[in-house]
């Protein structure tokens, strides 16, 4: 049976070595330490954790300020909250002096579930990529998520790692790479080319496989880093397979896909589909809510199919 982790823990146990090995960590979290699995670095280091209350947008002002004091803050809550309610001042606050925030979020997407639609943050990558000089990864299991959060640490800069509620199923093993800004190819292809980020990178494995079944030879890009995006990569695919699909838990406007299309369209046009959230969502299952909404291995298979046909006509 296929092994499952969370990101969540993934992240907190990360951020508790991570603060181990670099005393001017600190952390910051509103009130959901629990959730967030920060409470594993507020445990062993109580001076260096701050609990901000449901005070969102001062969390963020204050992880400012900490990192305008040469620290290195690690801010988090869940993903509805920063950057929806705390734009303005992830915006004027740490994008436009360019400080050295860590914006870790969790329960992303509709995979949060019974939670329901106010607490879904389909649009948070949207918001992110908008925002200037901003890194924004998307880990896709437990692994790529420790890899991605050391990056971050040590990568200076402002940045916003979007994690999800759920366990995932694990896709790499320990000695996995994580390159940041660039894409990592799963799958060989010469047909179409998959590209998908976080919780969406298995079902697109799992459809490339039955697609290989009926003789249909899919590329699978895992575009963990969003923003900078991994430009040559897309170009390459364009090139050798000529036709393109997307994989993302997000609206279908201002995320993968729309990063994506624009690379496509300024350097080598070819076919799209896109695989993604056309509206918001509603309470249920996470495994029902992606059924009900297009996001499974079934959807992606039909969207190659769909572009295939483009492609050859």
């Amino acid at each position: 049976m296929a092994k499952t982790a969370s990101l969540r823990e993934a992240y907190g146990r990360t951020l508790l070595e991570l603060g181990r090995k670099y005393p001017d960590i600190v952390a910051l979290d509103a009130d959901l330490s629990h959730s967030t699995m920060t409470h594993f670095f507020a445990s062993e280091f109580p001076d260096r954790f701050f609990n901000c209350g449901v005070a969102e947008q001062n969390m963020i002002g204050l992880a400012a300020g900490l990192a305008a004091s040469g620290k290195i803050p690690f801010a988090s809550t869940f993903a509805v909250f920063a950057p929806g309610r705390c734009f303005d001042q992830l915006r004027v606050s740490v994008a436009q002096p360019h400080l050295n925030v860590k914006i870790v979020m969790t329960h992303s997407g509709i995979t949060v579930g019974e939670d329901g639609m106010s607490h879904q943050a389909i649009e948070d990558l949207a918001l992110a990529c908008s925002l200037v000089g901003f890194t924004v990864l998307v880990p896709s299991d437990a692994i790529e998520t420790a890899r991605a959060v050391t990056a971050a640490a040590t990568t200076t800069g402002p940045f916003y790692i979007r994690l999800c509620r759920p366990e995932s199923l694990l896709i790499h093993d320990e000695s996995y790479k994580f390159l940041l800004g660039r894409a990592e190819q799963l799958r060989h292809g010469t047909q179409a080319t998959i590209i998908a980020m976080g919780l969406m990178v298995a079902p697109a494995l799992e459809a490339a496989d039955r697609l290989k079944l009926d003789g249909i030879d899919c590329r699978v890009l895992n575009m963990a880093t969003l923003r900078p995006l991994d430009a040559q990569s897309i170009v390459n695919a364009a090139v050798d397979t000529g036709a393109i699909v997307t994989v993302e838990e997000h609206l279908e406007h201002g995320g993968l896909g729309s990063s994506v299309a624009q690379v496509v369209v300024r350097t080598r046009p070819v076919p799209m589909e896109f695989v993604a959230l056309k509206s918001y969502g509603e309470s249920g299952k996470p495994a029902e809510l992606l059924e009900k909404y297009g996001l499974t291995a079934k959807n992606i298979e039909h969207a190659v199919r769909s572009v295939l046909l483009r492609k050859n006509t």
